[in-house]
């Protein structure tokens, strides 16, 4: 019975120090977790390209824009804003409008409208924190051609 006492005790221990072996050797990477605060973090971008061209003639605007620094994600609230790197979503406005909506990510990096009539108009969109701060924006201007001058 001594015997295995001692088996077992050993076993423990090797297991405890195995664990903790692998623990300082995440941390001493140099790796920071995600979704904890970093200090001096660089501030976010936002990078976005005019409308694509193919489907602006036949009516649909299609944005592309990309972020640095910055995770387009659906959270909200006070304790999102303190993850790193920083999460939010976007505020899109189009034309001035008094309203505009929350775009919280999607896969293709894409803004889309539909449905706007013929002539000029302008897309803002915002980098804004899970507390709707806004970091940084861009503004898109371009016109959408008239019904007769495109294929269907």
């Amino acid at each position: 019975m001594t015997m295995l006492i001692k088996t077992l005790a050993a076993a423990a221990a090797t297991a405890v120090l195995a664990t903790s072996a692998l623990a300082q050797s995440a941390g001493d990477a140099g790796n920071p977790p995600v979704f904890f605060p970093i200090k001096n973090e660089p501030a976010p971008k936002l990078i976005v390209d005019p409308p694509l061209a193919e489907p602006l003639a036949r009516g649909a605007v299609l944005i592309p824009y990309r972020t640095e620094n910055f995770r387009i994600l659906p959270v909200f609230g006070a304790a999102a804003s303190n993850v790193s790197p920083r999460v939010g979503h976007l505020h899109v406005t189009v034309d001035d409008s008094p309203w505009r909506w929350a775009d919280t990510g999607n896969a293709t990096n894409t803004i889309v409208v539909v449905g706007l009539p013929p002539g000029q108009h302008k897309v803002k969109i915002e980098l804004a924190s899970p507390e709707h701060q806004v970091f940084t924006g861009q503004t898109v201007t371009f016109t959408v051609p008239e019904a007769g001058s495109h294929k269907h």
